[in-house]
């Protein structure tokens, strides 16, 4: 086990959620702001489908409307954009996280799940 995955696994546990691994060659839909270093950071997790890992990951209060809002992103890139996302790549699709400076939450949100 490398030590991503044992962050990530403790994130789980300490939560609450099953671990599913985010694989490095899976997609991920990544605001541009999160490279900016703007907090808090926001991501959550709907089914896995394909390569599509279900991650959407934002930084800010609000997340944008825009059809453009969201990049396409590999896993195996985010240590170039924002190095503390990482840890919560192991959460189960349903699962939300708030992270800021001093400041973490983490939720089910079963209506990720759903049409």
């Amino acid at each position: 086990m490398n030590e991503d995955e044992a962050i990530q696994r403790d994130v789980c546990k300490r939560w609450g959620s099953l671990y599913i691994p985010t694989d490095l060659d899976s997609m991920i839909g990544i605001a541009a702001n999160v490279r900016e270093g703007v907090y808090p950071l926001n991501g959550l997790r709907h089914p896995i489908c394909g390569k599509a890992s279900g991650w959407y990951i934002w930084a800010g209060e609000e997340m944008s409307k825009s059809e453009d809002f969201f990049l396409p992103l590999h896993v195996e890139h985010l240590d170039e954009w924002n190095l503390s996302v990482k840890m919560y790549l192991g959460l189960a699709p349903g699962w939300r996280f708030l992270a800021a400076p001093g400041y973490e939450d983490v939720w089910f949100d079963a209506s990720l799940l759903t049409g």
